[in-house]
């Protein structure tokens, strides 16, 4: 019987290149895969066809023969190169199927597995996340067992070779017309087994500790930064190699500052007089006082700006600012005298007018504007 051209049995024109080839292939292969079809006794052949038209036209030279001279091209008994003779038949699977079946022809077992990474939450001060500083900090985590240097063997033993899989760490499965491979069931991929566990770990090769590590912190690091530590997470198992330790910052509330990037806040009290008439205090920054002077008639608000006295950003970049809120505060429990010196104020300030208070006089134009606006 003659076969059918290779373009037809694929369902794809002759000058489709290798991506909707194996698209092709895979539609049609699924289609007539035998054990989707134990019933149909024809299904095998149309698989054997599809697969053998895949092989040829993904192989450039086999498919130039073909397209020159049809079967003849490829045909083993007339000189051509043959069903099989290019690219290993299971790595055709492999391609083409390893997503569906768990893994393709040639894959091998993986090195020895990383340890998993930790994560550590450091709480430090505001002065010490812009000073930066050096602590020490102790982790719980799963180390390479001393008694068995992590082999997980009891101590003059040593792990076997897995009888399953011979070492390899996976098996050949029968699928159907094909073979695929899948992980171990015996030794799970590792290519080993253990006759004899270590007491210690209980054939883990890993136990739980606790060390003590030194972390230095850089200035400017603010919460949510993050520091790594290679090396210093998790011991892989079987001796794999450990992963690593991310110290994340958590800055602590600050009783006087707030953060807001590389600038610093604070809100600076100040007395009724020295807001009417002007004065000078001291200011508490991180490098220490500073003096900042209060210019006459100063209101709730203002905000008075101290270059260079905020956060030098971990990562570069100028240093930030610090801004002191001016608040004044209203004098409280007054003695007779006071009272009086006070309402004689009031009767001196009132003579002026409006002119003493001026952001009063236009909120109340604003809220008489806002009724007309109500009433009109």
């Amino acid at each position: 019987m003659s076969k059918r051209d290779y373009y037809e049995v694929l369902g794809v024109d002759k000058g489709t290149d290798e991506k909707e080839i194996k698209k092709a292939y895979r539609r049609v292969a699924m289609k007539y895969h035998p054990d989707r079809n134990p019933d149909d006794p024809d299904a095998d052949e149309k698989f054997k066809e599809a697969t053998e038209a895949y092989e040829v036209l993904m192989d450039s030279e086999k498919r130039a023969a073909y397209d020159q001279f049809g079967h003849a091209g490829v045909d083993p008994s007339m000189g051509g190169g043959g069903f099989g003779g290019g690219a290993n038949f299971s790595d055709i699977f492999g391609d083409v199927f390893g997503d569906i079946f768990g893994g393709g022809g040639g894959r091998g077992r993986g090195g020895p597995q990383r340890g998993a990474d930790l994560r550590y939450t450091l709480d430090i001060s505001l002065e010490d996340a812009v000073k930066g500083t050096t602590v020490e900090i102790r982790v719980p985590s799963l180390s390479t067992c001393d008694t068995c240097d992590g082999s997980g063997a009891k101590k003059g033993s040593s792990p076997a070779t897995c009888g399953t899989c011979g070492g390899a760490g996976q098996v050949r499965m029968q699928q159907g017309f094909f073979q695929v491979q899948q992980t171990c069931p015996n030794c799970r991929g590792r290519g080993k087994t253990i006759t004899d566990p270590c007491t210690s770990c209980r054939g883990q090769g890993r136990v739980e500790k606790s060390k003590t590590l030194s972390v230095k912190v850089p200035p400017g690091v603010d919460t949510g930064d993050r520091i790594r530590l290679s090396g210093e997470g998790e011991a892989g198992p079987e001796g794999g190699p450990p992963g690593d330790l991310f110290v994340q910052m958590s800055v602590k509330q600050h009783p006087i500052f707030e953060r807001d990037g590389k600038h610093l806040y604070c809100e600076v009290p100040i007395t009724f007089a020295d807001a009417a008439l002007g004065g000078e205090l001291e200011v508490p920054t991180l490098d220490g006082r500073v003096k900042l002077k209060i210019p006459p008639e100063t209101q709730t608000g203002k905000l008075f700006r101290l270059r260079g006295k905020g956060v030098q950003p971990v990562r570069g970049g100028n240093v930030g600012d610090l801004l002191c809120r001016a608040v004044i505060e209203t004098p409280v429990k007054l003695n007779k005298e006071q009272r009086e010196l006070m309402e004689k104020l009031r009767d001196s300030l009132g003579q002026g007018g409006n002119s003493h208070s001026p952001r009063q006089t236009s909120w109340f134009e604003g809220v008489k504007n806002f009724f007309d606006d109500m009433t009109s």
